[in-house]
């Protein structure tokens, strides 16, 4: 059964179409990579995908289980998440730990897997030597970093990413990619991930959907080119 499904989605703002034609399921396990051009709703179609934004036609189906017969969760990473003010109080740690502290946990103490979580969130995106510093005296690329981090923390099963390496150097990319290749392959985790860095993702995922502008209407009109498996 798929975790998420799609089916026939299209989207105006106001009188205008922006996305039309749009089918395809996630799976468990699936590490799916979403292009197209500048302009083209990319990530327009994953708010719809979340229930942000209501689609005007077709249908989005979200499991309400996961392949373990337990409450499906989502992570989603948006543009340029982080915004803290140089007065947050909080530690890189603290706040990349809080993303454990789910489901009514507050109150729990961390145990050991928890603990492997957080460290392993923050050396996925080169932030581990940086887990004591106040998020506050981080730069904008970092607090990005850790704000996905935090996400991955959570240990979700499905996670929704909208261009999460803006900032980041190749080396901190290429990790970031091989976790999330490690968690779809040997975790059964699924990912959508909006992307411009096609090439560099073609040895990780497995899915790739085009979005293209659609002929014979304005531009800002655009459908599903092709929802391929990649080799």
């Amino acid at each position: 059964m798929p975790y998420i499904t799609v089916r026939d989605l299209a989207f105006k703002y106001g009188t205008e179409t922006v996305l039309t034609n749009i089918s395809f399921d996630i799976y468990a396990g699936d590490f799916m990579i979403l292009t197209g051009e500048n302009g083209a709703a990319k990530s327009t179609l994953l708010r719809n995908i979340l229930g942000l934004l209501k689609p005007t036609q077709g249908t989005v189906t979200i499991a309400k289980l996961n392949n373990q017969n337990k409450p499906l969760t989502l992570g989603y990473v948006p543009q340029q998440v982080a915004s803290f003010n140089v007065g947050f109080p909080s530690t890189v740690y603290e706040l990349v730990q809080s993303g454990r502290f789910q489901n009514g946990r507050w109150y729990k103490r961390l145990s050991q897997v928890d603990k492997q979580h957080i460290k392993s969130a923050l050396l996925a995106v080169g932030m581990w030597d940086m887990r004591h510093k106040k998020i506050g005296d981080l730069s904008g690329g970092q607090k990005q970093r850790i704000s996905i981090a935090r996400t991955f923390a959570t240990d979700a099963d499905v996670y929704v990413l909208d261009e999460p390496t803006t900032g980041m150097d190749k080396a901190s990319r290429e990790a970031f990619y091989q976790l999330l290749k490690h968690s779809c392959t040997y975790h059964k985790k699924a990912v959508l991930m909006v992307t411009h860095d096609y090439h560099d993702l073609q040895n990780y995922a497995n899915r790739h959907i085009t979005l293209t502008r659609k002929e014979g209407t304005p531009w800002r009109c655009f459908s599903m080119d092709s929802c391929k498996e990649l080799s």
